[in-house]
């Protein structure tokens, strides 16, 4: 993404293909979520935090990569952020995440 790209769009994207929007009524309809963006330079890093049931999973992560992969939004005011997207891998919920994760499991 270029350093002036909307930081939000690629989250958005991610919300839109779990929720079907990205404004929408609590709570999420396949899996609560949290969407956290980090910028270096050109290249942007997401985390996805999200609580599914056991047997969604794959579908939960199969949208978000497809999302991911459409690389662009078309954001409510009209402008389009484009991005490239490189890799996806599950990882573990880190311990200064464990509060949000549980919170996440809960709704």
């Amino acid at each position: 993404m270029r350093a002036d790209d909307d930081l939000r769009a690629p989250g958005a994207a991610v919300t839109v293909a779990l929720c079907g929007h990205w404004e929408h009524e609590s709570p999420c309809p396949l899996a609560a979520h949290h969407t956290a963006a980090e910028r270096s330079g050109d290249e942007v890093r997401l985390r996805i935090l999200f609580a599914a049931e056991p047997a969604d999973e794959a579908e939960v992560r199969n949208r978000i990569e497809a999302a991911l992969s459409q690389g662009y939004l078309d954001g409510p005011d009209g402008v389009t952020t484009r991005w490239q997207f490189r890799c996806a891998q599950p990882g573990s919920v880190k311990e200064h995440e464990r509060r949000h994760a549980e919170r996440l499991a809960q709704v």
